[in-house]
């Protein structure tokens, strides 16, 4: 079920007061649900040998809720220079960090490098020859192609731009041996949202089976594995919650199986963005407009620069009218912002209760890929972000942009070069 009734208890009350203290639109983030859900990954994982959460910035990139993480012990998962300098601002430094980068250039490798350096994930077997100072511990990414299938988000690995071909894995840990990697560490990242949690299970056995053969043919002891992330949360009523009790019961036999027969075992690794935040947050948002042409709109405050999967994904994400959460849902509503853009919409024939100007709109999950996917189209701005604390206060995490920003880029030197 979308958004816990724990977070509603606790927020819906409030909703009212903190509109008109802060305004709309805003995404607010549940200090308690992000808690509980890292403290129960590392209790159901806590029988796989030196089990680690590595956080994915990118799906929620504010340092208040990083410091969470780091306070649950986790690591961050970083794939940009941005990513990398936010984490090491809250205190993540080395092994603390996996930069998990494609495409990635030398100025790119240079920070990477820097205060402490980090876990250092090549998505390229051509990468081996542009790292500059090339570290003792290296891992790879690792793209099964046919041997796997994706998901609607994530796409046919064999369509997809990341990792290491099957066929290039012995050679690219060869090539890291020959520049002086002495640890070493395998990655993947096979799905994205998926609530089947045995496609999981499969992704931990397949980076398990690839570390064997590697072992076998360089005797290489991988000192970690990482599963990736793509733990799917329900975004609509009706859709199970993944088994991560199954999840976890599964991979912790797989892998002591593994150490029975290979006297040592890796560390696992998995690097959940969506799964550990998604849920605990939502977009809060005011009904500004009534439209009545072939289809009802609700117009709101908020438009897609806020959030845009269901504009980029088709993907549902369930509301709540404050105060109206057990009235008949008698009306069929488009819900749309004011981006000028046909796709700019919440909802699409969504069964609504009646809805008013002034009502307060709540979109449900989107403490994940939500306000960290905006955008400035149309000269839009970025909406602010608040933290429900544990104990009921609410704090201003980041705040709503402004023109001033939004101008601040043309603001420069002027420098006009003329070419030969």
């Amino acid at each position: 079920m979308p958004m816990s009734q724990s977070f509603k208890e606790r927020l819906f009350p409030i909703t009212e007061q903190l509109v008109e203290h802060y305004g709309s639109p805003f995404h607010i983030y549940d200090e308690v649900g992000i808690r509980e859900t890292g403290e129960n990954l590392k209790k159901l994982f806590s029988g796989v040998e030196g089990f680690r959460e590595y956080y994915a910035v990118k799906a929620l990139p504010n340092p208040e809720i990083l410091r969470l993480m780091l306070d649950m012990g986790f690591g961050f998962d970083c794939s940009s220079i941005g990513e990398l300098v936010l984490s090491r601002q809250i205190g993540a430094r080395g092994e603390d960090i996996m930069f998990t980068s494609n495409n990635t250039d030398q100025k790119e490798f240079e920070v990477a490098a820097g205060e402490g350096g980090c876990v250092l994930n090549l998505d390229d077997i051509s990468l081996i020859d542009k790292v500059p100072d090339f570290p003792e511990l290296i891992c790879f990414r690792y793209n099964p192609g046919p041997r796997r299938t994706g998901n609607v988000i994530i796409g046919n690995p064999v369509e997809a731009k990341y990792g290491l071909s099957h066929e290039q894995v012995i050679d690219a840990y060869r090539l890291a041996q020959q520049r002086g990697a002495k640890r070493f560490g395998l990655h993947t990242m096979v799905a994205s949202n998926e609530l089947d949690y045995t496609y999981m299970v499969e992704t931990a056995r397949m980076v398990l089976e690839i570390t064997s053969m590697v072992e076998s043919e360089l005797g290489i002891k991988f000192e970690f594995v990482n599963i990736g992330g793509g733990f799917g949360i329900p975004y609509q009523p009706d859709q199970k919650a993944l088994d991560i009790e199954s999840l976890a019961s599964e991979i912790e036999t797989m892998f002591a199986d593994f150490k029975s027969s290979h006297s040592y075992v890796p560390r696992m690794y998995m690097e959940s963005g969506r799964f550990m935040t998604g849920p605990h947050g939502c977009l809060v948002t005011s009904a500004i407009n009534h439209k009545d042409i072939y289809r009802k709109y609700i117009g709101v405050d908020a438009c897609m620069s806020a959030l845009m999967r269901p504009a980029l994904y088709e993907a549902y994400h369930h509301i709540d009218v404050i105060g109206k959460e057990d009235d008949i849902k008698d009306q069929v509503y488009d819900v749309a912002g004011s981006l000028c853009e046909n796709n700019d919409k919440f909802a699409v024939q969504r069964e609504l209760p009646k809805i008013d100007e002034g009502d307060i709109l709540v979109i449900h999950d989107t403490g994940a890929h939500g306000h960290a996917m905006g955008f400035q189209y149309n000269a839009k701005l970025r909406t602010k972000e608040l933290l429900l604390r544990e104990d009921g206060s609410v704090e201003l995490i980041r705040r709503e942009e402004t023109l001033d920003d939004y101008f601040a880029t043309l603001n420069f030197e002027k420098n006009c070069f003329s070419p030969k």
